[in-house]
């Protein structure tokens, strides 16, 4: 997929027409990935140039204690040093402001259709446990299995805590252990048993199943939603 860098409302001509032209191709590879049902790594790009937007429409000098945490700090020292010269420059923070006020909402599209495409995935995913959970549920196994197939895909994973600013949240990091098939008579809870036999670090793992209804992009949509479907289950338990 064609990215968009993140210095592109700076980089080059500060030009409203050349900047929407750059905008919009970029628009237009996301809508294809949606078109196709997939979710990343667009979303992910969409919401970090969205909130890099709004943070630039309030503070336009860029500070460092108010830019984006998600920029570098050679990055925001460089954007920094182009903005305070633009800054003197009224032309060319009117060009820089009518970008800024087109490309919002040019955004803000794009991200509520990649929106839809998730909540529909998600309401065709189903998250279970398998079997009895233990106390200690931020490191275990997840399961994902796709409509009728007999195939499974297993993955351990581990629940982390991020801190980021005056904010923590719940992140996810999972490791593909194997693909298998089920033959018949046999059940998740014999699956799991088999990864506390061949994981000894984990004798009573904590495990969870996502059944997708229909077929979906497996590594662009259907990993990510399962990923965010177990943090939201873990959280609430």
């Amino acid at each position: 997929m064609k990215t968009l860098k993140d210095s592109w409302l700076t980089d080059g001509l500060i030009d409203f027409e050349y900047k929407k032209y750059i905008l919009l191709s970029y628009l237009k590879n996301v809508e294809q990935s949606f078109n196709k049902n997939k979710l990343y790594p667009s979303m992910a790009d969409l919401v970090f140039h969205y909130k890099n937007l709004l943070a630039v429409k309030n503070n336009k000098e860029l500070l460092s204690s108010n830019f984006p945490s998600q920029i570098t700090g050679v990055n925001l020292k460089k954007l920094e040093i182009v903005y305070k010269e633009m800054v003197k420059d009224d032309e060319m923070m009117d060009q820089l402001s009518d970008i800024i006020e087109y490309a919002i909402p040019m955004f803000k599209n794009s991200l509520d259709q990649g929106k839809e495409i998730y909540e529909f995935v998600e309401s065709n995913c189903e998250l279970s446990p398998v079997g009895l959970l233990p106390l200690y549920v931020d490191e275990g196994y997840l399961f994902i299995n796709t409509a009728a197939s007999s195939d499974t895909s297993i993955y351990r994973y581990q629940l982390t805590l991020i801190q980021q600013s005056a904010e923590s949240y719940r992140g996810i990091h999972v490791s593909f252990i194997e693909n298998t098939t089920k033959v018949l008579g046999e059940s998740y809870e014999s699956l799991k048993v088999g990864m506390a036999r061949k994981f000894k670090d984990l004798p009573n793992p904590a495990t969870f199943i996502i059944h997708s209804k229909l077929h979906f992009p497996y590594v662009a949509t259907l990993v990510p939603v399962a990923k965010r479907l177990l943090v939201r289950y873990v959280a609430s338990t």
